[in-house]
């Protein structure tokens, strides 16, 4: 079946708080902090905020990008469609509206890092230096509600401003 990305309507609240509320569940360091209508509600709000992408195969929303202009807020892929490209669809079609993008990265989650980075994303080091490597930036302090230390990545189109 084809893939096709649209902007999500608010039916759609359901399903990517689902593959989010997922993630949760299926990540050992990743602390649930929310009950399953908390999720769908916050989801709910991106979407309502016009931030929210969600790629559909068949009747099926199976992943989703939420982004405020240049800051990728969220990215999730239903577990069954991780590694199928999904993702990067997702990413690519971002990439395509703007000039620049960021996002932050849990530090423990290596494969996000490492989908980023070869996404061509470049981590940033305090000082305002950017490295490629994963683990390469230092870790941002802990300043989120999950308590966990996040890196920064971000994308520049070549010729960007």
């Amino acid at each position: 079946m084809t893939l096709v990305l649209r902007p999500a309507q608010p039916t759609d609240a359901g399903a990517t708080g689902a593959i989010l509320a997922q993630f949760q569940d299926d990540t050992a360091w990743m602390p649930r902090l929310y009950s399953g209508a908390e999720t769908i509600g916050f989801c709910g709000e991106m979407i309502d905020r016009g931030w929210v992408t969600v790629a559909v195969r068949g009747a099926c929303a199976i992943g989703f990008i939420a982004r405020d202009e240049q800051e990728v807020c969220a990215l999730y892929v239903a577990g069954f469609a991780q590694g199928s490209g999904v993702g990067r669809c997702l990413l690519d079609d971002a990439k395509t509206r703007v000039d620049r993008l960021w996002l932050r990265v849990f530090q423990a989650n290596t494969g996000a890092q490492m989908f980023y980075v070869r996404a061509g994303f470049d981590a940033v080091v305090y000082g305002g230096e950017v490295g490629g490597e994963v683990g390469g930036a230092h870790k941002h302090g802990v300043d989120n509600a999950e308590n966990l230390p996040e890196m920064t990545y971000v994308w520049q189109r070549k010729g960007g401003v």
